[in-house]
């Protein structure tokens, strides 16, 4: 039997994750090889999985915990995709705020099922918003430093760190991340590109597509610095029915809502990782994101219809309490439906801080 090969991209949250693996789908894909992915999450209603689904690609989901709690999990999802679809690649995207994974995915991947699968080079994605102001050790970085913690971690583990995101960098900041990547990881070959254009998008298959003996970065990691980082940041997944009376814009709720919730926390201090929110009517989806405190929101994926009725999924990952991100998601989620003249009807919000890692398996030494 074939071994089918496992991509695993790391980064953390607002990286660029998901759009690195649709793009990656689509060029395997148009290549000829059958794909199967893995989406990750804290909770259930993930953005992610659903904006991938709704691009026609296969998609499992392990949710509850990341890749290295839920080991046992993502080797049944693999095995739901090997039968549903046989693949030729599984591309799998872990939870944003986790790292140590070569220790507890990698290296388990490759002793225990070394004979079905074969593992592709470790890249994470780097996200220059946060990145630049962590390496800079910037005191207004956004993150404490137990979370900043995480974010270094995740690229010490790298067999190559991919600088994403590029498009939206001049030359001179371009340059200033690529002697701080290089400074502080020497030795880790370092990528540019942008997921979103395409940019530079071939050294990453190129990366990808090599053999040998990857993923043996063991982390010499302090679980504890590493729970508490992962516990100061706030949790959200929401699932929401929008009805209206007339049909609004799909993408235009979408920008409203998550301007209006990014407008709410940064008046409560809050520093955003990440918020997503996914809008589903009959015919079509959009997606808009927000990927920091100093962004812009951004519709990544445009919709450009009208709708009376649609459902509506918010993904909200920020440094503060849970509740306070619920209250803000509610109040921002019912103005913006206000402002289209359309109701919103909530059927799950779940909010809360992720409990502390418990690998399933964790190697002190590579094989």
């Amino acid at each position: 039997m074939k071994s089918v090969r496992f991509l695993m991209i790391g980064g953390f949250l607002g990286a660029g994750k998901t759009t690195t693996l649709a793009r990656l789908a689509r060029f395997y894909r148009d290549r000829g090889q059958k794909i199967g992915l893995v989406t990750n999450d804290q909770a259930q209603d993930l953005v992610d999985t659903t904006s991938l689904r709704a691009q026609g690609f296969p998609v499992e989901e392990v949710p509850g915990a990341c890749f290295c709690c839920r080991f046992d999990d993502l080797i049944s999802k693999v095995e739901q995709l090997e039968s549903s679809q046989r693949p030729d690649v599984i591309l799998a995207e872990p939870v944003g705020s986790c790292t140590d994974l070569v220790a507890t995915v990698v290296q388990p991947l490759k002793d225990l099922y070394g004979d079905r699968f074969e593992v592709a080079p470790y890249p994470v994605l780097f996200k220059p918003g946060h990145g630049l102001r962590i390496l800079k050790g910037d005191k207004n970085g956004g993150f404490s430093p137990k979370a900043a913690y995480i974010f270094r971690k995740q690229l010490e583990e790298a067999d190559a760190i991919v600088l994403n995101r590029i498009d939206e960098l001049d030359a001179a900041t371009m340059a200033e991340l690529t002697d701080l990547v290089h400074a502080a990881f020497p030795g880790t070959p370092l990528l540019r590109l942008s997921a979103k254009t395409g940019q530079g998008f071939a050294a990453l298959t190129e990366l990808l597509d090599q053999r040998g003996n990857f993923g043996r970065k063991i982390l010499d990691i302090d679980y504890e610095i590493y729970a508490e980082g992962e516990a100061e940041l706030g949790w959200l997944n929401s699932s929401i029915r929008v009805v209206a009376d007339k049909p609004l814009s799909v993408d235009a709720l979408l920008l409203d809502v998550i301007s209006r919730l990014h407008e709410a926390l940064n008046q409560l201090g809050g520093e955003v990782a990440h918020l997503k929110a996914i809008a589903l009517s009959d015919t079509s989806f959009g997606v808009a994101n927000l990927v920091s405190s100093q962004s812009i929101t951004e519709l990544s994926l445009p919709s450009r219809t009208e709708a009376k009725a649609l459902d509506l999924i918010v993904n909200a990952r920020v440094a503060l309490d849970p509740e306070l991100i619920a209250q803000q998601v509610r109040q921002t989620v019912i103005a913006a439906c206000t402002a289209s003249s359309a109701k919103a009807e909530f059927h799950t919000m779940q909010c809360f801080r992720p409990g502390r890692p418990q690998p399933t398996h964790r190697y002190a030494a590579a094989k």
